[in-house]
């Protein structure tokens, strides 16, 4: 019997390093006061293009067949995305690094159901 791994939403931010302090503060705050914290996950990128940058068209191809299919080793991976397995490496260690995927002894996997953004117009 294997064991089944629960899936999270990963909530998307666009917010520099104060909006990411003072959240944290709020969040501090709030403990203190006898306060409980739901468990999230918040990846939290400056802008729209540090997003387009990190999460290519190709990346996002990446991430969807490995939600299809389940862990895969970069091997099986490239050769299901028929990319060039160098370029797929460097993917997966881009989306690792960003939380979006991890590594599940040789395989790699997305522990996400569901990625959340809010892009907002205005600050």
């Amino acid at each position: 019997m294997s064991s089944v791994i629960p899936k999270r939403a990963l909530e998307l931010r666009f917010e520099g390093a104060g909006e990411a302090l003072d959240r944290f503060e709020a969040a501090w705050i709030h403990l203190e006061e006898g306060g409980q914290l739901a468990p999230r996950r918040i990846l939290a990128l400056p802008d729209l293009p540090a997003l387009l940058r990190a999460l290519t068209p190709a990346r996002w191809q990446l991430l969807e067949r490995l939600a299809a299919d389940g862990p895969l080793s970069v091997y099986a991976l490239a050769k299901r995305l028929q990319r060039d397995y160098k370029n797929v490496h460097t993917d997966v260690v881009q989306l690792g690094a960003l939380g979006l995927i991890e590594r599940r002894g040789a395989a790699v996997a997305v522990p996400w159901d569901t990625v959340r953004a809010e892009l907002r117009l205005s600050a």
